[in-house]
């Protein structure tokens, strides 16, 4: 081995670990979600406000979350209420753009789809992508359970669980160990998400949906009424986008190239001294 082949740091084996099935299908979310965010908040400006309990009648109570404008001597504020405890959001939430055009929404245009108010058009967006999302989600449950991605990659086992706490101290210190698999913290939060969160913010946009409550009325039992149901569905969807961005700050952190490459190609590199087996590529 010359001097130069030593100088060269050690790569380890590149591993085919993403199906055709799992990279078509977190490309098409990557999409869904981008449009199923900025048409929700379209839809949310129309009744800026998220409650806790059944409807009574045209009476709403037990409001958890309310954004809107308010008049102060000193001119109209944005303001929004938390669980009774209210803050000055003007220029973010409740009211944005310049003091000459102020826009009195919950969220501001740039985050909205479409920008302008059109309640109609986000719906029919909204629900567009939304069965996109679960036609995806289906197709993703069927692959993966054939192709075993799911019992290997996603379910936690015995093991996974004892080694979590020690993992998830490797990730805060930005130690990352590229294996054939996933690591137990990863496998925790795909589980969560794929079992816990997506079917969760499927059901609940099912619940308000008047169509949906006469063919499965249990959905309104289950989530306590249409208005409990948005507000999980509301509190999911930030569930969601936190893990979204964690799991975009996890990419780069950890290597954009060769986490790109994985979600393009299916080939990942992994780590020096991962075990070799037919078909990897050196």
């Amino acid at each position: 081995m010359t001097q130069v082949e030593e100088a060269r740091p050690k790569r380890g084996p590149l591993v085919y670990r993403q199906s055709i099935f799992t990279r078509l299908t977190h490309w098409v979310w990557v999409i869904c979600l981008f449009f199923l965010l900025l048409t929700g908040l379209q839809i949310f400006n129309a009744h800026p406000a998220l409650y806790v309990g059944q409807q009574s009648g045209f009476e709403f109570d037990n409001a958890v979350l309310r954004i809107g404008a308010v008049n102060t001597p000193e001119g109209p504020r944005g303001q929004t209420t938390v669980f009774g405890q209210t803050f000055d959001t003007t220029g973010v939430l409740g009211m944005s753009g310049s003091d000459a055009q102020p826009s009195f929404v919950a969220f501001p245009a740039q985050v909205t789809i479409p920008s302008f108010r059109d309640l109609a058009t986000g719906r029919v967006v909204h629900f567009f992508f939304g069965w996109i999302f679960v036609g995806a989600l289906f197709v993703w449950f069927l692959a993966s359970f054939i192709n075993g991605h799911i019992r290997r990659d996603v379910l936690p086992r015995g093991a996974d669980l004892k080694a979590l706490p020690r993992d998830a101290l490797d990730h805060a210190r930005f130690r990352f160990h590229h294996g054939r698999s996933y690591s137990p913290l990863q496998k925790l939060s795909y589980f969560t998400v794929f079992f816990v969160l997506f079917p969760l913010i499927i059901l609940t946009g099912l619940t308000m949906s008047p169509g949906m409550d006469a063919a499965w009325p249990w959905l309104l039992d289950v989530f306590g009424g249409r208005q409990t149901a948005r507000t999980i569905h509301f509190v999911v969807m930030l569930l969601l986008l936190a893990f979204f961005i964690v799991h975009i700050a996890m990419v780069l952190l950890a290597g954009p190239l060769n986490e790109m490459r994985s979600m393009i190609t299916g080939w990942y590199r992994t780590s020096p001294g991962t075990p070799t087996q037919q078909g990897d590529k050196p």
